[in-house]
This record gives C-alpha cells, structure tokens and sequence, in this order.
C-alpha cells in the first residue's frame, strides 16, 4: 500500500472537513465498519490476542507453526495477493488510466519468471532475495499508508514532521527485519553465514544493533499517544500507533526470521484483505443500478479472490513441472514472482485521485471544502 499523501492528495482538506468529536470519540478515531472491527482486524488487535496466547501455550515454534500455515495461508496470505489483481481488474476505468500494468506488465512478469527458471542458480536467486527482503518494507508501507488513511479520516492535523516520523517509525520493523534475516539463516545481501561465523564482533554488533531496533519499534510510536500532551493538539486515533506496534510485533515476538515472516505474512493478509474489500464495497454500493448489499459483495470479492489464490499457487507451477522445469524451482519461483508483482501493482492501486475515493476515506456526513 502506498502512502495516503500520495495515494489522497486531497486527503488535508478531507481532515480540516470533519466535525469535532469528544475527547473518547476522537481516540477512537472515524472507523470504516465499526472501532471493535477495525482495531481488531486491520489495526492488527485480533493478532495481538493469538500472538499473547501462542507465546502462553509455547507455540512460539516451527513444530506448532508448520501444522496450521498451509490452510492459513491460502485463506489469508494467498488471498490477499489475489486481492490486489482482482482489484486491479475490477476497478473502473484501470484499463484506460493503467493500460501498461493491465495488458504489459503481466506478460513482463511471465517473461521474468520463465527467465528465473531456465536459470534458478543466478537470476532465480536474485529475484527470491528481491522478494524477501521487499516484503517487510511492504507491511512497513501498508502500516504506514493505514495510519496516514485514519487519521486524515478521523480529522487530525497531518504536518511534515508528523509525517517524518510516522514514515521513520513504520520503517523500524524493516530494518530489524533485513538484521534478523542477516543474523537468522537466510542469507542477506551483505553478510553471509560464513563471515559471520568468523567474525564473532561483527555478528555482536549486529546483534545489538537488531535488538535496538526492536526496542524503538515499540518506543517511536508512543509519542502519537503522548501527542496532545506535547503538542496540544488534536490526538491521533488509537489505530495509529496500533498498527505501528502490530506490524513490529508481528516481526520481532517469533524467533528466527522464517517464524516472523510467516506470521507476518499471515497477519498482513488479514488486515490488506478486509481494507481493500471496504473500498471494493463501498464503490460497489455507489454503482447506479445496484440492488445487493454489503453482505453479497463482500463474500462475492473474497471468492473471488481465493479462487484465483488456488489458481496462481496451486495450479500455476505444475503448468511449468509439466513443461519440465523442477518441482521445487517452479514453486519457490512462482510464489516470488506473485509477490514482485501484487508489491508493484499495489503501489498502483492505491493512487486513488478521483471524487469517490475520497468518500471513501472522509468520515460519514463530512463535506469536503
């Protein structure tokens, strides 16, 4: 998700737009279905509660993790890369505004995957480590354009400053992660297990240093909570430094990178799920002519993409075992490609500029001047 200064360049006079709430209602901020869905779902609530129970029971482990990732997987993670195409493709008016990202870049994308396969030692590689090292930087931008979404929603005063620092404090939980991805196994760009191994300094210091980020994952986002206090100014909603915290939990709680990452992944999915099914609906509900409700388009969205899930992970890599690429490569390839693909067509869709994408982020009753 981009930010929401870019995505809504109108977004400030959408917030000098909404009326003045009470001190708790403007804690809780302008909600998109209701302040219990929204915190808990995509403000990262509901995660928080079955990390706090996962880490009590002792599931913080790659035994109990393995036994329920494949089916949550496809129900969330999988899903809401699907979510991103269907909303390319559903949105009005993408293939006259977006005609390179609709028709070309799919075909670019096919051509750099066949590409990977015929050589999975070289280029493969390279686009593997693409793919996981943009994923944190990913959710960071997703944390980071949500928070901006809520408060311009909720009313509050967005400054340059304010900005810098939501934008620095979204970004700590990717740096901690390309530490811990250097630190845990998976190789890096920079240091390799076999450098680290002989040189018992360098791996304490990157070990300080990963463990100083993880602890100003959780300091940074507490100066949006103090900010009325400091600033006198209007406080942000509740949501923002929920999402901050969230996203780092979801990366620095799970021992070793491969744990963080598939429950991030899993977490990011929910939350990316139910935002971007709000905006399908609510465009959905505008349409002349519309007789179904939320309800109806809500599951139809969902299915729509779970479909397409089981399509592009399940189906799309024995196309290329059956034409004689390995089973392994053509899997890991796949799953690296769809990612490469759902960041950069995200980066896209979230740039709404026209009048009713705007009501979909001012709060009910606003008017805009």
């Amino acid at each position: 998700m981009t930010s929401a200064s870019t995505a809504f360049p109108d977004a400030r006079r959408l917030s000098r737009a909404a009326a003045s709430p009470t001190p708790g209602k403007a804690l809780l901020g302008n909600s998109f279905v209701h302040p219990f869905f929204d915190y808990m779902i995509i403000g990262g609530g509901l995660s928080l509660a079955l990390i706090g129970g996962m880490v009590a029971f002792g599931w913080n482990s790659t035994e109990h993790l393995n036994r329920s990732l494949p089916m949550l997987y496809l129900l969330f993670n999988s899903a809401h890369f699907a979510a991103s195409t269907v909303r390319l493709y559903t949105k009005r008016g993408s293939f006259e505004k977006l005609p390179f990202l609709t028709m070309g870049f799919p075909l670019v994308t096919v051509a750099v995957l066949v590409a990977a396969l015929f050589f999975p030692g070289s280029l493969g590689y390279y686009i593997n480590k693409v793919y996981l090292t943009w994923s944190p930087f990913h959710y960071a931008a997703t944390a980071y354009g949500l928070a901006l979404i809520y408060s311009y929603r909720s009313g509050c005063e967005v400054r340059p400053a304010d900005k810098r620092l939501l934008r620095w404090s979204s970004l700590l939980p990717f740096f901690y992660a390309l530490g811990l991805q250097e630190l845990n196994g998976v190789e890096g760009w920079i240091l390799t297990p076999e450098v680290l191994a002989s040189n018992t300094q360098m791996q304490w210091l990157l070990m300080r240093l990963v463990r100083l980020l993880a602890l100003l994952s959780f300091i940074l986002p507490t100066y949006f909570l103090a900010r009325p206090l400091l600033k006198r100014r209007r406080p942000w909603p509740l949501i923002v430094p929920l999402l901050l915290v969230s996203n780092g939990i979801w990366w620095i709680v799970f021992t070793g990178y491969t744990n963080a990452f598939n429950m991030a992944t899993i977490f990011h999915g929910v939350q990316y799920l139910a935002i971007v099914a709000i905006f399908h609906v609510k465009e959905r509900l505008r349409e002349p002519g519309n007789q179904r409700g939320v309800l109806y388009h809500t599951i139809r969205f969902y299915l729509i993409c779970l479909l397409l899930a089981v399509a592009l992970f399940q189906f799309w890599p024995y196309a290329f075992v059956l034409a004689g690429f390995g089973k392994t490569e053509s899997a890991l390839l796949v799953i690296a490609v769809i990612n490469i693909h759902h960041f950069i067509v995200d980066a896209y869709i979230w740039k709404l500029k026209s009048d009713p994408n705007y009501r979909n982020i001012a709060p009910a009753g606003a008017v805009a001047r």
